[in-house]
């Protein structure tokens, strides 16, 4: 069958550019699976909390992911102003992964640790306090809504699941998990969250 046949064939051209493309993804795709650097979790990491892990569902579901990444790619400007390069290994525990490209406003990877809670709750109830040029729309409902009426009400039972997919989750940590989050608020366990990213690898600027 020469190529001038197949291009003259829609059929054809779609059965063999199907091909193609399974092929490259397969072999793309399939080696990942193997290699320890990205299956493994990095020396220290440890699942989120349930404090944390309610929070991390409180910046899916505001949105958060649509103006911030958390990937910093290998290249001297991310790394100089982000920090160390992000690594397959510190995303083992993360379902759905918080990658992207879209910084309308700054990659948080390592944003844990950098600024203080009070820094935090300012920016968040009205971000110009804080910096003056930014965007960002004020969260201020979140101080004012508890974490157990919302995010926290089956956090056990998503604890529970995550299990199910690789997380190493204690039966005492899932049993404890409403506990923790008593007398917290959205904006409490969101803070718990940003101030735990990227902070698992020590040697990160």
């Amino acid at each position: 069958m020469n190529q001038e046949k197949i291009e003259k064939n829609v059929g054809l051209l779609i059965i063999f550019t199907l091909l193609v493309i399974i092929w490259g993804g397969l072999l793309e795709i399939v080696p990942l699976f193997f290699q320890k650097s990205t299956t493994q979790p990095v020396e220290g990491l440890k699942p989120y909390s349930a404090v944390a892990l309610a929070g991390r569902d409180v910046y899916i579901r505001e949105g958060c992911y649509n103006c911030h990444s958390q990937m910093i790619r290998p290249f001297r400007a991310e790394t100089e102003r982000y920090g160390h390069y992000s690594v397959a290994g510190e995303f083992v525990y993360d379902h759905p992964f918080q990658w992207g490209s879209k910084r309308t406003g700054p990659d948080l990877h390592r944003v844990g640790g950098r600024y203080s809670d009070e820094w935090h709750r300012v920016h968040l109830r009205n971000p110009r306090d804080v910096v003056p040029e930014s965007n960002m729309p004020a969260y201020f409902w979140l101080a004012k809504t508890k974490a157990l009426d919302t995010v926290g009400k089956d956090i056990d039972a998503k604890m529970g699941a995550l299990r199910k997919v690789g997380v190493p989750y204690t039966d005492e940590e899932i049993a404890g998990a409403k506990k923790a989050l008593e007398g917290m608020t959205e904006e409490d366990v969101l803070i718990a969250y940003l101030q735990g990213l990227g902070t698992t690898l020590s040697n990160f600027k």
